[in-house]
């Protein structure tokens, strides 16, 4: 009897186990069709060209996705209603409605429709066609940041590809957008003439600030890379059987997935490095390879750490995008599949099998969804998962986006608590160690209630550069300003840690837009009292004459005195400065409003009005040039539309550095550039008032930004000129004094002849009759009542 018990208790535990539960439990969405009523399909209907379905998320806006199969459906809320099929107006005159590619580029969705692009704003509902492409496309690509309120973030979603598959890619037609396609241009790669083969693709890898180029010759490919350092060499070289749809996993990792139909692949650095993903039993690698399996792939689904795989076999693969490794394992069995079937992550560890479903009374289509719970298929002992060593990983720099300008460090920490009895190996990873570079620390740091130990990670960011551990051809140019993404996450993590998913940042190598520049005012003009900040601030406004600046800054006389009015409230009291001295400005920067350090570094002066009464102290020879100097003239003869304040940290070339193309022949011209290596000062001329100057930061090893602003300067303390010329001056008074002289040996001379008699005798008949007429005046004045009449 006992023996019976036990059989069947060990009967009763293995029951559940023999019988595999359920993938997910299949549901049909059918609501909203009363608002299609009245609708009806507008214009052509739309149509997928290839032979099996796609489904495209949107990566920031998680309810917006797109369908693509035989019919087309744009949703709005994940598909949790009927939907029309998606169409195009008549009026865009695509023709044949066929659909080749689809790409989500923020605000718009963009299609290729009969190898023409088309861009659709689905938040206003309306259609445009791009201009600028001139021949015929087959495929669009892009990116999308989801950092909001961060300008580069915006750049990310504002820039696409388009191109024609298959091209020979020295001959290709490349063109590039960065209005989200509504205006193509041409675009080129360095080489590209070069190069063999046919295209595979072009993607913009903001992760490693690199365009590569997806080059396929005799069943390999590999990518071509834009710049330093990657474009002296190619990424290695990988089976490309079949064509290869390509899939940028979101989250800018530089994480990519090709796949075909018999072929899964996986890149974790922007294509340098692509390999095949495995598929496991356990901890038993079964197959090497998707196509070793012997299995069909009908359709995939990724997400910034997860890869889903439906077969045509009625399969579900599901599998991790490790730091590492990526391999798939298999759930149980179930009947899933079908032509229409697309995989969609609605959350981590979240999958959908969703399909459309046609109505006979309605033009809008149902959806059949089928929930996946990875975490509780993951539970099962029949998968022989591992449980999750770590139990804890989180920081405060988890799906942020940070700022390193030139010269700047930042500084990260993280907290890792491990399981008892196991030690986890945390890995910190960056997209691009040619650009941003990494110091990290680990320690313990305490316990928990429970007695587990704390684990802090410490980790420091800097620009590769000024680590000074890396090659100088390993390193990107540091006048370019980068991206690269930061991962920490644990080394060969179970596929069970679905909750401990990687801590990502995004890291800006470029401009803080934080970051500013002010001019220093201890001694202002309104401080001594030569101006009154009561008088500037009430529409002030002061006379330049004619003879002292230029409207179109070459330093040549206007015809026309010019009234400028003073912007106090941008302006402020003017600097005081006297006009005998040689000056410069200490420039300070400020970083969200504290002051950071004076400015050492190159700049330049430019008077906003065209006042040219001042010059410089130094020449090109006393600045110890080595080639001829920049200046203003030459600055605006290249600026173009620009206009005359162009000069900037991107077009400065210092005369300092050896140029074969500027060789110094005119060495005494005044050398423009202040700060930096020189003791270069400003020197006024004699002319009394204020001076309007814009200043711009040019070296370009200082920041990434454009550092400039606008300061004003009263120069005080010249004497009027004189209204002739020194040289007269000299000679007149020259010839006074000797003419003096000359009276002063002459006249008493004179006195002595007979002429002298004469003129002497006047002059007493003269003084005699002066005499009797001021007596008779002051008689009459001394009268009584004289003076009244």
């Amino acid at each position: 009897m006992l023996l019976l018990m036990l059989v069947a208790a060990t009967t009763l535990r293995l029951c559940p186990l023999a019988r595999a539960q359920p993938l997910c439990r299949i549901r049909t969405v059918r609501t909203g069709k009363v608002f299609h009523v009245r609708e009806q399909i507008q214009g052509d209907h739309l149509y997928f060209s290839s032979g099996t379905t796609r489904l495209m998320k949107h990566p920031c806006k998680k309810n917006i996705a797109l369908y693509l199969g035989r019919q087309v459906f744009l949703t709005k809320n994940s598909f949790e209603s009927s939907v029309l099929p998606f169409s195009i107006p008549t009026s865009m005159q695509v023709g044949i409605p066929e659909v080749t590619s689809a790409h989500f580029a923020g605000s718009v969705l963009l299609l290729v429709v009969n190898r023409k692009v088309y861009v659709y704003d689905y938040g206003d509902n309306s259609w445009n066609a791009s201009t600028g492409v001139e021949h015929p496309v087959s495929h669009i690509s892009g990116d999308n940041c989801c950092y909001s309120g961060n300008s580069f973030c915006m750049d990310i979603s504002n820039s696409v590809f388009a191109y024609l598959h298959g091209d020979q890619i020295s001959q290709a037609n490349i063109y590039f957008s960065n209005t989200r396609g509504y205006r193509f241009q041409k675009y080129s790669q360095e080489r590209q003439a070069e190069l063999v083969g046919s295209l595979g693709g072009i993607f913009y890898f903001y992760s490693l600030s690199q365009v590569g180029l997806l080059l396929v010759d005799q069943r390999k490919a590999m990518f071509s890379y834009s710049d330093h350092p990657l474009n002296h060499s190619f990424g290695l070289p990988f089976d490309y059987n079949g064509t290869l749809d390509i899939l940028i996993a979101p989250g800018q990792k530089g994480i990519l997935i090709f796949w075909f139909e018999k072929s899964l692949l996986v890149s974790r650095n922007a294509g340098q490095l692509v390999n095949p993903v495995q598929v496991r039993e356990g901890q038993h690698i079964l197959y090497s390879s998707i196509s070793e399996a012997n299995i069909t792939i009908h359709s995939v689904a990724a997400n910034e750490n997860e890869l889903a795989v439906l077969t045509q076999e009625n399969n579900l693969y599901y599998g991790s995008l490790g730091i590492l490794s990526s391999s798939l394992i298999k759930f149980a069995d179930q009947n899933i599949w079908s032509e229409e079937a697309v995989l969609m992550f609605t959350d981590v560890g979240m999958l959908e099998i969703l399909t459309p479903l046609p109505d006979p009374t309605s033009p809008a289509f149902d959806f059949q969804k089928c929930p996946v719970n990875i975490q509780a298929i993951l539970m099962d002992p029949q998968l022989q998962v591992d449980v999750c060593k770590v139990e804890l990983l989180q920081g405060e720099f988890e799906n942020k986006m940070y700022t390193i300008d030139m010269n700047s460090e930042l500084e990260l920490t993280a907290l890792m608590i491990p399981r008892p009895s196991t030690s986890p190996v945390p890995l910190v990873m960056v997209s691009n160690p040619h650009s941003l570079g990494l110091q990290a620390v680990i320690y313990e740091d305490g316990y928990t209630y429970d007695g587990n130990t704390k684990h802090r990670l410490n980790i420091s960011l800097r620009q590769q550069q000024h680590w000074g551990r890396a090659d100088p051809n390993f390193t990107s140019s540091i006048k370019r300003p980068t991206i690269s993404t930061i991962t920490l996450d644990i080394a060969n993590k179970e596929i069970s840690c679905l909750d401990l998913k990687p801590l990502t940042a995004l890291i800006s190598v470029g401009c803080d837009l934080e970051k500013k520049i002010v001019i220093q005012n201890e001694i202002s003009a309104c401080y001594n009292g030569i101006l009154d900040p009561v008088a500037l601030q009430d529409n002030y406004s002061y006379v330049i004459e004619r003879e002292a600046y230029d409207p179109s800054f070459r330093g040549q006389k206007a015809t026309e005195d010019l009234e400028v009015p003073y912007h106090y409230e941008k302006l402020g009291c003017p600097i005081l400065v006297y006009y005998d001295t040689p000056w410069k400005p200490v420039v300070e920067l400020w970083r969200a409003g504290k002051f950071q350090e004076v400015v050492e570094a190159e700049y330049v002066l430019l008077e906003v009005n065209g006042l040219f009464t001042y010059t410089y102290s130094l020449t090109a020879d006393m600045a110890l040039c080595s080639s001829q100097p920049q200046n203003w003239t030459t600055i605006a003869k290249t600026a173009g539309s620009k206009g005359p304040f162009a000069w900037d940290r991107e077009n400065y070339v210092s005369c300092h550095d050896p140029n074969t193309n500027a060789p110094l022949r005119w060495p005494k011209v005044p050398y423009q550039i202040l700060g930096g290596p020189t003791e270069n000062k400003v020197v006024f001329d004699q002319r009394n008032g204020i001076y309007i100057f814009f200043i711009s930061i040019v070296d370009p090893y200082y920041s990434y930004c454009h550092l400039e602003t606008t300061f004003s300067v009263y120069v005080y303390g010249a004497f009027p000129l004189p209204i002739f010329p020194p040289e007269i001056a000299i000679v007149l008074l020259t010839g006074a004094t000797l003419l003096s002289v000359w009276l002063a040996y002459m006249i008493p001379k004179l006195l002595h002849t007979e002429q002298g008699l004469r003129v002497k005798g006047v002059g007493v008949r003269l003084r005699r009759r002066c005499r009797k007429s001021c007596a008779c005046v002051w008689a009459r004045c001394a009268r009584p009542g004289g003076g009244g009449g």
